[in-house]
């Protein structure tokens, strides 16, 4: 059974010999339904601040969930970006290494066009050598002749 201010105001009670005082009555019900009606105000405003907490609540939990999935999107574009990232430092890596492959072996043909071009000198220099040994050589053999007459 429920009760509400004014049930409580307005109960009527039979009447008996010796029953209450009727205006004593009266005013505790009264008061009863004073502290009802304040209970209820109450219970009122508790009702609507825990409505207004659940929807607190509720677009907290909303805010989390849309964090949550903010944080496993950040995750995922980490990763990929890492990925990414380790894919250019490998593709830079072969690259810088066909470069060092590359200008090592330029350095190579150019080392031996420099040693063949060394060795075509030498044997320059020699022939030079020989022909003017020889041509010096012949110039004494005929002073040698010219000078004995």
């Amino acid at each position: 059974m429920g009760f509400n201010p004014l049930d409580i105001r307005y109960q009527e009670f039979r009447r008996k010999v010796r029953g209450y005082d009727v205006e004593e009555v009266r005013a505790y019900l009264g008061e009863v339904a004073d502290y009802v009606t304040s209970l209820e105000e109450e219970l009122a405003a508790c009702k609507k601040r825990v409505g207004e907490l659940e929807e607190e609540l509720s677009q907290a939990r909303e805010g989390e969930a849309e964090l949550k999935r903010a944080v496993v999107a950040a995750e995922r574009i980490a990763r990929e970006v890492r990925a990414q990232a380790e894919r250019e430092a490998e593709l830079i890596r072969a690259e810088a290494e066909a470069a060092k492959e590359r200008a090592l072996r330029e350095a190579m043909e150019h080392l031996k066009r420099v040693q063949r071009d060394l060795e075509r000198l030498r044997n320059e220099r020699e022939l030079f050598k020989e022909q003017f040994r020889g041509m010096l050589e012949g110039y004494l053999a005929s002073l040698d002749r010219e000078g004995g007459d």
